[in-house]
């Protein structure tokens, strides 16, 4: 089915972020789980760029951000779901990076948990914010105005030489090991 074509004369960024935290181990995933992870995170991101894509081919140096998940790069136990979707997410990242240039370009932020209402079951507690962020480098969570900073650079002409990324986002945890 189509998504709704909307009619405007240019648009110059385009971010997709929808998030979902389906974290369960393996045998205790049905199939739906990751139908609904790749629905909501794969699916609307191509249904509503498509709506979109031709309007951005007609901006000069516009920009496309998606968000996906450290778990892509570091294989984090009971993320195989969102893992998936998001890696589906990250190879879309690089396809239309090569294919939409050199007028659009297409980065994507892979975060670890940031404090959002989405992660709030996650980080429910002074306790569980502090022992998900001893699990990084920086030792903290990451905030909700550090991934839209990002976000807003990779939007604007000071990221145009920038395409085909995916941005780790996650306060070394894709990167380094703390002692």
């Amino acid at each position: 089915e189509e998504g709704p074509k909307l009619e405007m004369e240019s648009i110059d960024g385009f971010a997709y972020c929808p998030g979902t935290i389906n974290l369960k181990p393996f045998h205790g995933l049905k199939p739906d789980d990751f139908q609904a992870d790749f629905d909501i995170n794969v699916k609307g991101a191509v249904k509503t760029l498509q709506s979109v894509v031709k309007t951005l081919k007609k901006t000069e140096g516009s920009s496309i951000v998606f968000f996906s998940t450290v778990a892509v790069s570091q294989g984090m136990p009971f993320h195989a779901s969102v893992a998936a979707s998001k890696g589906a997410l990250e190879g879309i990242t690089r396809s239309l990076a090569a294919e939409l240039s050199p007028k659009v370009r297409v980065n994507c932020i892979a975060p670890s948990v940031t404090d959002t209402p989405l992660a709030s079951r996650i980080l429910s507690s002074e306790e569980k914010k502090k022992s998900s962020g001893e699990r990084h480098a920086l030792n903290r969570v990451g905030t909700a105005a550090e991934v839209a900073r990002l976000a807003t650079f990779l939007l604007s002409d000071d990221s145009s030489w920038m395409t085909g990324q995916i941005i780790g986002l996650d306060g070394g945890m894709s990167a380094v090991r703390p002692l």
